[in-house]
């Protein structure tokens, strides 16, 4: 029967096709004829209206024309080329006609007459919208009339063929559930007709397809895990990957377990991000953590992870604190080989603390931040171990908080600071810049403290305001006694110095003290300090340019006002965040947000800056960008001041 409709539906087909051949062949003729009738009356008139036309109103000979045939295309040209007249009106349904008569080898020609009497040159197409509307339909319904005829033949399959089609669709649907729900890694067996040999064996290599796909499915997703628990930096398991260990290990009671858990601080970080670039931070990163899998490598079964962008969490089982001990010392004398190879002030500071099976996570890694803490107060590189004995732990809080009290107020008692200069290069000689005052941080031993956590910690403890004094201090009675009142310096001021009346107050006062050294300065704050309270910052810088002194606004374009806030508040400079100095030279967008910025600021007399510059290349295109000056290691080091 199934046979039986082919051969039908092939004739059908067959004369479908001949059929269609022979319509489309007789209208295209009857087409042609009517058109080339209709363009030798075209002719014949256009000729009798030249022999009949002299003078030179060419638009009566084109009225003329127009008024008797109408014709879709018209131009008129003189012997001397002068094109005086032309107008074309196809329309739509013209297009599709000329496009189809086209497609089968019947092309539209302009026609043209020359009269050496009158010395013109007529172009012309006729006008066949009526031949064009006749034909476009005649195609349609001659395209629809093979359609039916072969349509046709498929509706006379028979019920019976329909019942055999689902019944056999129904005995392969079955063969691809067996197929699809498989869980063996041999063949499903497939009952089939034998009609339907091929069939069945094309269903066996579908059955061989999906066994190899499930296989490399699972093998990516295995690579997939694999991936979401590593970092991309270290290559080391993340802080996902620690939790999952933790939670299936050290606090499931079927594992007794006890050991040492650390966490080693990469405390310069985030200032080599911002003075050196994020690609210096990433090598500072990567060398920290070989240190660290070197250190702990002689350490049966112990295991690295990157918590977070900073932090390093190790686990050494089954070692006493004494061996601890020996390993902090280790790890201590890398990190200070590598510290002289960085010109760092510091590499890292670890943490360490008992651990037992059982234990809360939260508290261990609460009492190992302690006993970072605790580090930081003493030796470059220190550790600490708090030993879990029970009741040590909210001790050792408290301990952390006053070791690190204590060396505050022993710097600021003593004095204990050191003055640093790093240069921002102008762009131009008319680019008005200055150099920057960094600060360095001593404990008794004269040690050197790690900068950005003295500061944490100062604000922490509430003693920031009381340390920006001493700076500010300082750094005036420097600038004096050595006599640099001729340079221009600028001093970095903590956001709740700002928006501290008091402090404001003693600030004015002690710049009146020194008027002549305080229209030298310039006060960095940053973005998101002044956005705290702009009341309170307006009235800052309000104070700052009765005294002579500048502001300069740092870290400018993170926050999320940037623009608002430049128009509230003028500074007399800003100082682009570092993340947008980065590869600038390939980096399109910072390239527009800069240049952006910088026509704004110049438009109110605002000076920008650029930091974190690091290579020529970075130099040269912010620069090409109008910036005012850069600062960073390419540009200089840090020097005494």
């Amino acid at each position: 029967m199934m046979k039986n409709l082919r051969v039908l539906w092939i004739v059908q087909l067959a004369s479908a096709v001949v059929l269609l051949v022979v319509l489309l062949s007789s209208m295209l003729q009857n087409t042609q004829r009517s058109i080339d009738q209709v363009n030798a009356l075209h002719q014949q008139v256009i000729k009798q209206l030249l022999s009949q036309f002299s003078g030179d109103d060419y638009n009566l000979l084109v009225q003329q024309i127009r008024n008797s045939l109408n014709p879709q295309q018209l131009q008129l040209k003189t012997a001397t080329g002068k094109i005086v007249h032309e107008h074309n009106t196809a329309t739509v349904l013209h297009s599709t006609a000329e496009q189809l008569q086209a497609a089968f080898g019947y092309q539209r020609d302009s026609n043209q007459i020359n009269s050496a009497d009158n010395q013109l040159s007529i172009l012309f197409k006729a006008n066949l919208d009526e031949q064009d509307s006749h034909f476009v339909t005649q195609f349609w319904l001659t395209l629809l009339l093979p359609l039916f005829l072969v349509i046709l033949p498929l509706c006379l399959v028979p019920v019976r063929q329909k019942s055999e089609q689902k019944q056999m669709s129904q005995q392969i649907a079955g063969a691809l559930d067996q197929i699809v729900n498989t869980e063996t890694k041999t063949q499903p067996e497939l009952q089939l007709p034998d009609t339907f040999e091929q069939t069945r064996l094309t269903l066996l290599k579908v059955a061989d397809f999906h066994q190899k796909r499930q296989a490399e499915l699972l093998k990516s997703a295995q690579q997939l895990t694999e991936d979401a628990a590593k970092d991309t930096v270290t290559g080391l398991p993340n802080r996902n990957r620690f939790v999952q260990f933790y939670e299936e290990t050290l606090r499931d009671s079927k594992h007794v377990d006890f050991g040492i858990f650390a966490i080693t601080r990469c405390t310069e970080l985030q200032n080599i991000n911002q003075s050196r670039g994020y690609h210096e931070g990433d090598k500072y990163i990567i060398a920290v953590s070989e240190l660290i899998q070197r250190a702990v490598a002689g350490y049966r079964d112990a295991k690295v992870f990157r918590l977070n962008s900073s932090d390093f969490g190790i686990i050494l089982p089954r070692i006493t604190a004494k061996e601890a001990e020996n390993f902090g010392a280790q790890l201590q004398s890398r990190l200070s080989e590598y510290q002289k190879l960085a010109e760092l002030d510091s590499v890292a500071y670890t943490g360490m603390v008992n651990y037992a099976t059982g234990k809360v996570l939260g508290e261990l890694l609460a009492i190992a931040d302690t006993a970072i803490s605790l580090a930081q107060t003493r030796q470059s590189n220190g550790w600490h171990l708090v030993k879990d004995d029970g009741s040590s732990e909210q001790n050792a809080l408290g301990f952390g908080n006053q070791n690190w009290r204590h060396v505050i107020e022993d710097v600021l008692e003593n004095n204990k600071i050191n003055l640093l200069v790093q240069l921002i290069q102008p762009a131009s000689r008319s680019a008005k810049t200055y150099s920057e005052v960094l600060v360095r941080f001593y404990c008794e031993e004269d040690q050197l403290l790690p900068t950005a956590s003295f500061l944490a910690m100062a604000e922490k403890l509430d003693k920031i305001i009381d340390v920006d004094r001493l700076i500010v201090e300082t750094a005036l009675s420097t600038i004096k006694n050595k006599n640099l009142q001729d340079q221009y310096f600028g001093l970095n001021l903590s956001s709740r110095c700002i928006h501290d009346d008091h402090f404001l107050i003693w600030l004015e006062r002690r710049l009146l003290k020194d008027a002549t050294i305080a229209s030298r300065l310039v006060f960095e704050v940053s973005e998101y300090g002044m956005q705290q309270n702009l009341k309170t910052s307006k009235r800052f810088i309000d104070m700052l340019h009765r005294n002579g002194a500048r502001l300069t606004v740092e870290k400018f374009g993170t926050g999320m006002t940037s623009f608002k806030f430049f128009r509230d508040i003028k500074p007399d400079f800003i100082k682009m965040d570092g993340s947008y100095t980065r590869h600038i030279d390939d980096d399109k967008n910072n390239q527009y947000f800069i240049r952006l910025m910088v026509d704004l600021a110049h438009r109110i007399g605002v000076g920008v800056f650029a930091e974190s510059v690091e290579t020529q290349e970075e130099k040269q295109m912010l620069e090409s960008l109008f910036i005012d000056g850069t600062q960073g290691y390419y540009i200089g080091k840090p020097q005494p001041i």
